[in-house]
């Protein structure tokens, strides 16, 4: 006899319901179990792409000491010590061979180039306050009195780096630089400068002036008024106007590097000339018609009495040595 069994439909999908309900939970609970896991797996590959990108941002941020070193020398040094460290690197006791390297000299240039009073300490005068009062609050009467002022910035075997602050119509005298290189800036004011250089061969005749017994020849280099802003000048020991004199047009300052510097007992003394017109003595040497004004007779001189300089303090930036 068959047995058939007739199901209701209800119930038919309440059991597949129920069946499917009992395979969820099963699947819900193993889910919940793995979710510490994953979450743990989630959170080492999070470390590893954070570590990943610091060192990455670090990477692009590091900068070598010793280039940093360098970089805030640049930034923070004043152009005074930029001066002294290039002419310490530049400069030997001898000063310069005679054919230097024209870097170091174009370096130097460039740089005294962009100095300005500010640069070394000092303000710059006003002319109408310098005709008027001076320095000191004197008259005109008494202008003329007024000193050169001298400020030593540094000097060491190698080279001199110093000031001359000049009040209008004083006058450095002519004078020479034996064996030696000299870079001028003018940092304010207007100066006017009468160069020669020695003929070569030497052309020396005796002369009947007093004090003067003999005069030597020499070549015009420049005759011309400076006025800031200019560029630096270079007189060499045989070129470029090694002999010179400077007079103050109006109140003005001069930048000097001297390389090496005046020593006397190594035959660098400083020696005073006085100028004559190449016609006061004939023709002493072969030149051509029409160029005397481009020669004259130099004579050694004693220091000029009327020579006024005195010392002062430099209060520009501090100089690392």
């Amino acid at each position: 006899m068959e047995l058939i069994i007739r199901s209701n439909p209800v119930q038919i999908i309440r059991h597949q319901i129920c069946s499917d309900s009992c395979e969820n939970k099963g699947k819900k609970e193993e889910s919940r179990q793995n979710i510490p896991k994953m979450f743990s797996e989630i959170q080492k590959v999070t470390d590893k792409a954070m570590v990943f990108l610091q060192k990455k941002a670090l990477s692009a941020l590091y900068i070598p000491k010793q280039k940093l070193h360098m970089a805030m020398n640049n930034t923070t040094a004043p152009k005074v010590q930029l001066l002294y460290d290039l002419c310490k690197t530049t400069f030997t006791p001898s000063g310069l061979s005679s054919s230097p390297s024209p870097q170091p000299i174009h370096k130097l240039c460039s740089l005294l180039d962009t100095f300005g009073p500010a640069d070394v300490g000092l303000k710059e005068e006003s002319p109408d306050d310098d005709r008027g009062h001076g320095f000191f609050g004197l008259n005109r009467v008494t202008r003329w009195a007024q000193p050169i002022t001298y400020l030593d910035i540094h000097e060491c075997d190698s080279f001199t780096m110093c000031i001359f602050c000049f009040p209008t119509s004083s006058v450095i005298p002519l004078h020479d630089h034996p064996g030696m290189t000299v870079f001028s800036k003018v940092l304010y004011g207007s100066m006017h400068v009468k160069a020669y250089d020695w003929v070569e061969p030497s052309c020396i005749k005796e002369s009947q002036e007093p004090g003067c017994p003999q005069v030597r020849l020499a070549r015009l280099a420049a005759d011309k008024v400076l006025t800031a802003p200019c560029g630096t000048s270079i007189l060499y020991p045989k070129t470029g106007g090694n002999l010179h004199c400077f007079t103050a047009v109006t109140p003005c300052a001069v930048l000097d590097v001297l390389a090496p510097p005046y020593r006397e007992d190594l035959g660098r003394k400083c020696t005073y000339y006085v100028d004559y017109p190449y016609s006061a003595f004939g023709n002493g040497a072969q030149i051509s018609n029409g160029k005397e004004e481009e020669y004259a007779w130099l004579a050694e001189i004693e220091t000029p009495d009327d020579l006024y300089m005195r010392s002062g303090v430099y209060v520009g930036p501090s100089i690392r040595v």
